[in-house]
């Protein structure tokens, strides 16, 4: 058996495709202008370098090159989004709503902002991961500035139906801000379809380079307007001071173009991967079960409760082959269950209990098989170590 460590969390960061590094070299050493420097060639060379890439970008997102700011990240992104809307519609209006299931960089975002004065409204979701649309809907008042839902949920992989999102907002003229960070470059994404006003995302995520990411702000008539939350210089509209990322913009643009490039073909390859280990593992392992839903949720992401087992100590035992996790990389630190599968419903052991597996293009049915019977022996091992396993399986109702 192939020594080879496996890959499965790309929902955490993806590598750099090879294509991509070779794109972004020559910004490092061979051609360092400053894209903000236009008195001479080097500048014009970095200038036509982030055009291209912003051409790029807008072709994977059907959205024009002019809505697009550079940031560092999708949780900058997600600050500039959501501070820059409040501090500039404060006297206006300042309700938000979003749901109990988004990233951490939403949430703690609008914590902020509710100790600040403004109000938030947490919706709940089911079982499978989704909020009630008429609960949105009924939740919306005159004081509403802003819907704030996530494209996909990165732990899960669940889906919103951001068509319906986007209409409800339109209908009640609120803005509609959505963190699409997991969405982008793995489905199709287009802001300006769904009336979605502000959008969110990173670059390492879908096989670009850490450290850059984006903001989509709509420019229809009258363009959204936010305030800026780093100032010196009034790049970017005035919307984003500081030098351009000139390599990260290059890298991002060329993993958008490749993203283009594979496409459908590659989200069915995927998917058909993730089935058969969920298939696998559901079929040969007692006590396994699928978080969120099913039918709507990323190709490429699953996440799976194993019962007794606790999730911390079972990735102990499969990291030296296997890199999954168990929620996510902003809260790995962080040794509480995962704030998603509890607002699902799940208990705190169940949570504990649950393992996210999320695949990439370097995936390949041998990795699928050999991660499925690494699971298999390992999960075996902690209940066999577990002396509740056994009341369990003989029948004793624990409560669990």
């Amino acid at each position: 058996m192939t020594d080879k460590r496996i890959y499965l969390d790309h929902n955490a960061t993806t590598p750099v495709d090879p294509v991509v590094l070779e794109a972004m070299l020559p910004f490092f050493t061979e051609a360092p202008g400053n894209a903000n420097s236009r008195s001479h060639p080097y500048g014009w060379e970095a200038t036509a370098a982030v055009e291209h890439a912003s051409a790029q970008l807008a072709s994977l997102l059907d959205v024009s090159e002019d809505s697009l700011i550079y940031t560092s990240g999708a949780t900058e992104s997600i600050n500039l989004a959501l501070k820059g809307l409040a501090e500039t519609w404060k006297d206006k209006a300042a309700h938000f709503v979003t749901c109990e299931t988004e990233h951490p960089a939403v949430l703690d975002t609008l914590d902020y902002l509710e100790r600040k004065g403004w109000k938030v409204t947490r919706l709940p979701v089911n079982e499978e991961g989704h909020i009630n649309l008429d609960e949105l809907e009924s939740s919306l008042t005159k004081e509403t500035l802003a819907v704030v839902i996530m494209w996909a949920n990165n732990e899960t992989g669940v889906i919103h139906p951001v068509p319906e999102i986007g209409a409800i907002c339109r209908k009640h003229k609120v803005f509609f801000v959505c963190d699409a960070t997991q969405a982008v470059g793995k489905i199709e994404v287009y802001p300006a379809k769904y009336g979605i006003d502000l959008m969110a995302f990173s670059g390492h995520k879908f096989y670009g380079p850490k450290g850059i990411g984006g903001l989509y702000v709509s420019p229809d008539k009258p363009r959204t307007k936010i305030k800026p939350q780093i100032h010196g210089g009034g790049h970017q509209h005035g919307l984003r001071s500081g030098t351009l990322n000139v390599p990260g913009v290059v890298g991002m643009g060329k993993a958008a173009e490749l993203s283009m490039t594979h496409g459908m073909k590659e989200q069915a390859r995927l998917a058909k991967l993730r089935n058969n280990l969920e298939n696998y593992l559901l079929e040969n392992i007692a006590e396994v079960s699928r978080n969120g839903d099913v039918n709507h949720r990323l190709p490429h992401v699953s996440n799976l409760c194993f019962k007794l087992v606790d999730g911390e100590q079972l990735m102990v035992l499969v990291n030296e082959i296997v890199a999954v996790s168990s929620g996510s990389a902003c809260t790995s630190a962080d040794p509480d269950p995962s704030h998603v599968l509890l607002a699902m419903g799940l208990s705190e052991a169940d949570a504990k209990a649950s393992i996210r597996f999320s695949l990439g293009r370097s995936t390949s049915e041998t990795d699928i098989d050999r991660v499925a019977a690494v699971f298999e022996e390992k999960v075996a091992k902690l209940r066999n170590e577990n002396p509740v396993w056994e009341l369990f399986t003989s029948g004793v109702d624990l409560g669990i």
